[in-house]
């Protein structure tokens, strides 16, 4: 299992964990709602003839190894007052992929989250609609991070074609490590001064209290920025264009890009408000 994920329920934290990719949430945590023996209301929940069936649909959908017919058998004895039935026996019986059952200090029984939001019903309707609610701020939440990561790793991408460049062009044969150094630094400083307005060396004397460089801190609007100027300036280094004409049309492109990007933002904000 990945790291967990935590969502607040009406004061009730409920664990959300990812396996092979894929989101389960915690029953075991939102049975302590009812009893404090969580086991106990989650095998209460499944002898239930309609937990049965649905459960039984869920797996004919997405589970191409599910045994039919021992959830027939299930179904046939979850009339009975003698019948029992927990989430191991379940999916040892049906080899079910649906629900998951780990053991150990932060193990529990685990569910895909549609299964979960079946139980939480069955635990208080009220108690469903603010789990769904919390799921959907979560998932909307891993979205943003997911958009913030892929432009920073397009950032990167083009600050190697933007090394490339330099490298190319602006090094010249055998020369010392200590000196390449200097050239891409000073590189990446026109970048800087063209988007932020100050040096790297600059912003740490600034923000001593700050870990990392002002790249580390940059808002998604910037990155986009960043990376559009990374790809001109290799152009431009390619073409042999000095520096300071680089920095001239490099600022001039990054307030103008920074302007149209601001722009848009505030028009999707408005379109979120209204």
């Amino acid at each position: 299992m990945s790291k967990n994920a935590q969502l607040d329920v009406k004061g009730t934290t409920v664990r959300v964990v990812k396996i092979d990719g894929v989101d389960f949430v915690c029953l075991t945590d939102m049975a302590k709602l009812r009893s404090e023996d969580p086991s106990f209301t989650i095998n209460h929940w499944m002898r239930n003839r309609m937990t049965i069936e649905y459960l039984g649909l869920w797996e004919t959908l997405y589970n191409p190894d599910f045994k039919p017919a021992e959830f027939g058998r299930f179904r046939e004895e979850s009339g009975l007052n003698s019948f029992v039935l927990s989430p191991t026996k379940w999916i040892a019986a049906t080899n079910a992929i649906g629900i998951v059952a780990t053991s150990g200090r932060y193990g529990g029984t685990f569910a895909r989250s549609d299964i979960a939001f079946k139980f939480a019903s069955w635990l208080s309707v009220e108690f469903e609609l603010y789990l769904v609610k919390e799921f959907q701020r979560l998932k909307a939440q891993e979205q943003e991070q997911l958009g913030w990561s892929v432009k920073r790793e397009l950032a990167k991408i083009n600050y190697r074609i933007h090394t490339d460049a330099i490298q190319q062009n602006l090094i010249p044969p055998m020369v010392s490590r200590a000196r390449m150094s200097v050239i891409y630094a000073n590189e990446a400083d026109i970048l800087n001064v063209a988007l932020f307005g100050k040096t790297s060396q600059e912003w740490q004397r600034e923000n001593p209290e700050l870990k990392g460089n002002q790249r580390d801190y940059a808002t998604i609007d910037q990155l986009i920025c960043l990376s559009n100027l990374e790809n001109l300036n290799a152009v431009m280094i390619n073409d042999g264009i000095s520096q300071s004409q680089r920095l001239k049309r490099l600022n001039e492109i990054a307030i103008h890009q920074m302007s149209v990007l601001a722009d848009v933002s505030g028009r999707n904000l408005l379109k979120g408000q209204e």
